[in-house]
């Protein structure tokens, strides 16, 4: 990680796309420089992560728009627009998209955002990507290299 502090300002419609478990994952703050990743993700509803949890990386989701129901650490919860939820590095956590159009900021660190671009993959369009499950042995794969590890399906 760098230590000389760059300014940067990034549009709207500028960053990296990738197309991430039933997700379109907008860059919004590459981790080159700051170690932490900002990512949008835009997900249709009924799109649920496995039980996971990454043992060195923090999450914090921030819903922007639509409703996810979220599960960490045992609580499980339904948050809208404006609800925060913080996931400690070693909490097993995940979330389902309860509505649509849904919208999520995720900080999370260097680390996962390689993650992200590794079970993924660049998006063609910025749009959400064809409908179909993810491709899991692509995803374990990431996980395993990327300190992501998968507990099993939502518990939902």
């Amino acid at each position: 990680m760098s230590t000389d502090p760059t300014a940067f300002v990034l549009a709207h419609d500028e960053g990296e796309a990738l197309w991430f478990f039933g997700t379109l994952a907008l860059v919004r703050l590459p981790s080159e420089g700051t170690g932490l990743c900002l990512v949008e993700q835009f997900a249709p509803r009924g799109m649920a992560t496995p039980l996971h949890r990454q043992p060195d990386d923090a999450e914090t989701f921030y819903v922007l728009e639509g409703e996810a129901t979220f599960h960490a650490g045992g609580t499980t919860r339904t948050v809208g627009p404006g609800g925060t939820v913080h996931v400690p590095a070693g909490v097993e956590h995940a979330f389902r998209v309860d509505a649509e159009p849904s919208r999520i900021l995720v900080l999370t660190t260097a680390q996962h955002e390689a993650f992200f671009r590794a079970a993924g993959e660049p998006a063609q369009d910025r749009v959400l990507p064809p409908a179909g499950p993810p491709d899991m042995a692509k995803v374990e794969a990431a996980a395993s290299r990327y300190g992501v590890e998968i507990l099993g399906p939502p518990p939902f």
